[in-house]
């Protein structure tokens, strides 16, 4: 006989063999939920009335306008994919830098920086610098390993850095501030940066015929053409960061508001390189439906199982399970990062975001641990599962791109050592945390749960009395 004890751990099991069937982890969320719904209710460990708490969570869903924010950076960075800019800034800062060993690939760390936090979207970063820089570090005899990877990974560092659609999904499931999502992200994304900085700077020093230097007849033009060039492609840039990022951070607009400006900016870049068509428009906006209705599907699906788990006391179970590891905080964080470490071999961001993060956040929140900074930490964690086989899609966005001369062997041993270089960031997030916290604001020092306010009523006459229920 079921006891009510047994379904957590078969509701959880039962999911892992629908994914691994191969089942659309939409529809698997949905389905197992409603199977150990109507299954709980013939039990009795809930009545029919708790399943009729859905539809006001789906409502929840469709009416909750943060939600709102991914089509808009979504729109905005399929836009900016195909509108040049990408192009003039590898191309101009690959010249500015091809002087020195390993300076294609500091080009390739800067602008997926920089495109990173103006597309917020991996594919937009991976597949426009990989058809730009990846046939130019071949002709000039770049290590094939080298090449793939700092690509792959340049594009990856879009996780992090803001406006990430992975920081803006932590941000809900975590019940916290996008904007103080998008600060803390901040110290992270300078440090991945300077990793990789670093990465190449030793390769150039101790294996310098791995990232060699771009010949003199292939820099071009130096001078005033050469940095106008920079400079026409990292202006408008700056402008457009400062337009999401800086309104949001400076408290003139909520993330949706600010990645509406951010399509519309996208739109007029687009417009002013004179690539603003009709069909690219479309190819946007085909691109934007997609990945929204994928987002939107996960989400019912997910708040379906995690209903019907929350009814079965799941939640209870997950947290005794996870709050009585040895090490307290340190223990479970440890735990949780190798197994998201682990869990993204198989499911993508989204879906770790949406299944697995719901059931961690209040053993964090138990434990003392600040959720903002926990968030980050797994943003951090998470940038990993574009990175490392079978289902890394940066890898197989630049696979998709690179010549057939391209070994596909070479693209996965390349994203190794870059995949321990987000490992060590990882590290370096749990053990200093002030590269997270300090970029959050101080506050009151008040703790809001802790404000009551009391308000005295008047006291009047029986007579005159009001009435408010009759």
């Amino acid at each position: 006989m079921l006891t009510l004890e047994m379904m957590p751990p078969l509701m959880f099991g039962g999911l892992v063999v629908f994914l691994l069937i191969g089942f659309p982890v939409a529809f698997s969320l949905a389905a197992v939920g409603l199977f150990f719904g109507f299954m709980s209710i013939e039990l009795g460990f809930f009545t029919s009335a708790y399943l009729g708490n859905l539809p006001f969570r789906v409502f929840g869903i469709m009416s909750n306008e943060l939600l709102l924010a991914i089509p808009f950076f979504t729109l905005m960075g399929a836009i900016l994919e195909r509108c040049g800019l990408a192009e003039d800034l590898l191309e101009g800062t690959g010249q500015l830098f091809g002087k020195v060993p390993g300076g294609l690939a500091y080009a390739v760390i800067l602008v997926g920086a920089v495109l990173g936090a103006i597309t917020g979207t991996v594919a937009a970063s991976v597949i426009a610098m990989g058809m730009i820089s990846l046939p130019i570090m071949i002709r000039y005899g770049y290590d094939m390993r080298i090449a793939t990877g700092v690509i792959a990974a340049s594009g990856t560092i879009t996780q992090v850095i803001p406006p990430s659609l992975v920081l803006i999904i932590l941000g809900d499931q975590l019940g916290k501030s996008v904007g103080d999502m998008y600060a803390g992200a901040i110290g992270p994304s300078i440090l991945q940066v300077g990793l990789f900085i670093l990465f190449i700077l030793l390769t150039s020093i101790f294996q310098p015929h791995k990232v060699p230097a771009l010949p003199p007849e292939a820099l071009g033009p130096r001078g005033w053409p050469l940095y106008w060039r920079v400079l026409k492609g990292m202006v408008p840039s700056v402008v457009l960061i400062f337009l999401v990022l800086g309104t949001i951070f400076l408290g003139l607009a909520t993330p949706t508001e600010a990645g509406a400006m951010g399509a519309v900016g996208a739109v007029a870049l687009a417009a002013i390189n004179r690539r603003l068509t009709w069909s690219l428009v479309k190819q946007a906006m085909d691109n934007t439906m997609r990945i929204t209705c994928m987002v939107v599907f996960i989400l019912v699906g997910s708040t379906v199982f995690s209903l019907v788990f929350q009814g079965v006391d799941g939640s209870l179970w997950i947290e005794h399970l996870l709050s009585h590891l040895p090490g307290g905080q340190t223990g479970f964080l440890v735990f949780v990062n190798i197994f998201i470490f682990f869990l993204a071999f198989f499911l993508d961001f989204f879906e770790i975001a949406f299944i697995v993060v719901p059931l961690l956040a209040p053993v964090a929140a138990k434990l003392d641990i600040n959720l903002v900074w926990f968030g980050v930490l797994l943003c951090v964690n998470m940038q990993t599962s574009f990175m490392h086989p079978p289902f890394g899609f940066a890898l197989f966005y630049l696979r998709g791109i690179a010549p057939k001369t391209v070994r596909s062997s070479d693209i996965y041993w390349g994203a190794v050592p870059w995949v321990g270089l987000q490992l060590i960031l990882v590290a370096i997030v749990i053990f200093w945390p002030e590269s997270v916290t300090y970029w959050l604001e101080a506050g009151t020092g008040v703790d809001p749960d802790s404000v009551r306010i009391e308000v005295p009523l008047p006291d009047l006459p029986a007579e005159d009395a009001p009435v408010i229920f009759k």
